[in-house]
């Protein structure tokens, strides 16, 4: 055999060992590998076990019912990972214990109750505030845009509440009427010109005169196209049912602590923009020195001021630009969605209801015949208008449910239940609107329920479209005469019919919002010698 032959097997045999020795290496590592990624999931599945059975035993130690399809994350773990609005997964817990007045219900490692009885509903909104004060929501810092009135808690929360309160008094809101009169009719006229929006996607349509409505009334924002506003796509994408913000409000509200060490900003995509906006609009209004009672106003008056102080406390939050935009920002993205929506639930039973519709048609055209034109005390006189509206905000709440942390040990009076400071609560407001034990025959649209004579016999407080207490909607008031005028406007010369797919009406995933979708809304014109 030759040297070279030699060499050439005795290096084929030496890269043979190496290669049998490297690839037994590798089985070695995989096999490590796969050895410790079953120790984390088996970790994982014990820890994920032993936080259940805490949870379910923490409650029945307290002779609470447990919801336990999900005993570690809840009706939020469900939400998460289907494709279902919240206020749904609430809603089959709510009809699975008919008749207990709270269900446990699971939320990592935070107590947390699904409070049922309305009595006990009113009482963590209303009656004992003090201890249900906290949102259940504590924004990161840094977070600007998120540092309004909805999120703040505490005495930042009711030195800010009552500084903003002045912008939607009665008096504000009639002197600001004819502006959103204006929004009503220009927006008629936007549809006249758009015939193709008057078959599909009448939310969207709906959202764009809510937009345009509180752009001029709230912020005196006036365009050479009100309904073609950038703030309106602003709107949209700040609270779209994405799945990073659907999962960031899961964790935020199972968990504050990861909530906090995640730093997440909500909003720091709309900074620039919305702040930068806002800034405009305030140094606008002081350069051109007038009044138009708007919420523009209302900034130039607290800026001059210099902070905005509580004496009892001793508590100060500067007038800042930001701060002021992150005010306007809650108003405005609360005064297009939850309006919408409203108005939206409006259409859809009208359209779908002959007889209602033919009534309220009657009503407004007999206004308009009666005084010529729309003013404030006229569509607050509308006792028919108010019944619709009323009845269509009962099966269509703009928020499905509200959170609250309990701040101070305290007591439920129905039940007699202990409440630990901690805990998360969570209260219906879908689930009570179509209680049939409240409100017979909940899926029919029935606005006689809301007359004069039948109204006395409903319990307040299983009505509560808007929230209810101190930390009801702040711009309830404003929403809802916004509302009635497009829909006044809108029903003097057109007409509606609606479409259902097939299986009923389905939602939207969302995990405040009441949406409704799988619906068309066609909206026709009416016989033009009735809306001359």
């Amino acid at each position: 055999m030759h040297t070279h032959q030699l060499f050439s097997i005795c290096q084929g045999d030496c890269i043979f060992y190496k290669s049998s020795y490297y690839l037994a290496y590798v089985n070695i590592n995989v096999r490590k590998m796969i050895l410790t990624t079953f120790i984390i999931i088996g970790a994982l599945s014990v820890i994920y076990y032993l936080i259940g059975i805490y949870n379910e035993t923490y409650w029945k130690k307290r002779g609470i019912k447990f919801y336990s399809k999900n005993k570690v994350f809840g009706p939020m773990g469900e939400f998460v990972t289907s494709s279902r609005a919240l206020f749904e997964i609430f809603n089959d817990v709510y009809k699975m214990y008919p008749d207990e007045p709270v269900v446990a219900v699971g939320n990592f490692l935070t107590p947390a109750l699904y409070v049922k009885d309305v009595t006990n509903v009113n009482h963590v909104l209303n009656v004992d505030f003090n201890s249900f004060s906290h949102r259940g929501f504590d924004i990161n810092e840094g977070d600007l845009l998120a540092d309004n009135v909805v999120f703040m808690n505490g005495n930042r929360w009711k030195l800010m509440r009552q500084n903003m309160t002045p912008l939607f008094t009665s008096t504000k809101l009639k002197s600001m009427y004819y502006i959103l009169d204006r929004s009503a009719l220009d927006f008629v006229e936007y549809l006249k010109m758009r015939p193709e929006l008057l078959q599909k996607d009448t939310f969207k349509t709906v959202s764009t005169f809510c937009c345009a409505a509180i752009g001029a009334s709230v912020f005196g924002i006036e365009n050479e196209s009100v309904f073609d506003s950038p703030f309106l796509a602003m709107a949209n994408k700040a609270f779209a049912p994405t799945f990073r913000i659907n999962f960031l409000v899961a964790v935020a509200s199972m968990n504050q602590k990861l909530f906090k060490l995640l730093r997440v900003k909500l909003f720091k995509d709309h900074e620039e923009f919305f702040i930068g906006a806002i800034r405009q609009v305030i140094r606008k209004r002081q350069s051109e020195n007038v009044k138009k009672h708007d919420f523009a106003d209302l900034c130039v008056g607290l800026i001059n001021k210099g902070a905005l102080k509580d004496h009892d406390t001793g508590l100060e939050i500067q007038a800042t630009e930001e701060i002021l935009a992150a005010q306007a920002f809650f108003f405005f993205v609360a005064g297009v969605e939850p309006s919408a929506t409203a108005l939206y639930g409006l259409l859809v039973e009208l359209g779908r209801n002959p007889e209602p519709l033919k009534r309220l048609h009657e009503e407004i055209d007999n206004a308009f015949e009666k005084y010529d034109k729309m003013t404030y005390d006229t569509i607050t006189e509308m006792e028919y208008l108010d019944m619709v509206f009323n009845e269509a905000l009962r099966m269509y709440p703009p928020i499905g449910n509200l959170i609250r942390q309990c701040i101070k040990d305290t007591v439920l009076p129905s039940g007699n239940i202990k409440v630990e400071s901690g805990t998360k609560i969570f209260t219906p407001l879908y689930e009570i609107h179509r209680d049939p034990k409240i409100y017979p025959d909940p899926d029919v649209f029935n606005p006689e329920r809301f007359s004069r004579e039948n109204a006395k016999n409903i319990n307040s407080n299983a009505f509560i479209p808007f929230g209810e207490g101190k930390r009801l909607c702040i711009g309830v008031r404003y929403a809802t005469l916004q509302v009635k005028s497009g829909l006044v406007h809108l029903l003097r010369h057109f007409t509606v019919k609606t479409h259902i797919g097939k299986g009923g009406i389905k939602y939207q995933k969302q995990n405040i919002q009441v949406r409704p979708t799988n619906i068309d809304v066609q909206i026709i014109p009416r016989d033009s010698r009735k809306n001359k």
